[in-house]
């Protein structure tokens, strides 16, 4: 038996800090290709989440593990804050999920990550922009 997801029409866009967890439980498909402004999409809400999604941020201090956008095939996922903080990002195959690369931000700015292409990054930029071309 699959979950129904109810849609709703997107509200006010909101600062990241201030959107509501929507708990609402959402398979791959539905989940959307550009960020979210209204409310944040949590990993427990996604019905095929892997577990080591729903660890991300174990050694971290168990910050919540939120759903940030598509690119291309690869939904990316965080936990921990947005910027200059000590963050890890999860992108991973909507087509093959078991297909995963990591990437580590630390709060001084600086990151490492392997992406699809097996080179090794030190700039979340690089290590995204290897995701869209993979």
């Amino acid at each position: 038996m699959t979950a129904t997801v109810a849609r709703v029409a997107p509200g006010p866009a909101l600062p990241a800090d201030e959107r509501p967890v929507d708990p609402t439980p959402i398979h791959t498909e539905d989940l959307p290709a550009t960020p979210i402004r209204d409310r944040t999409i949590c990993a427990e809400a996604w019905i095929e989440a892997p577990e080591e999604l729903l660890h991300l941020g174990d050694d971290i201090g168990h910050p919540p593990v939120t759903y940030k956008r598509r690119i291309g095939r690869w939904l990316l996922w965080r936990a921990g804050p947005a910027s200059r903080a000590d963050a890890r990002y999860l992108a991973i195959d909507a087509g093959d999920l078991d297909r995963r690369h990591r990437f580590r931000l630390y709060p001084d700015g600086s990151g490492e990550g392997i992406g699809p292409s097996g080179v090794r990054h030190t700039r979340f930029r690089s290590w995204k922009e290897d995701l869209h071309r993979h």
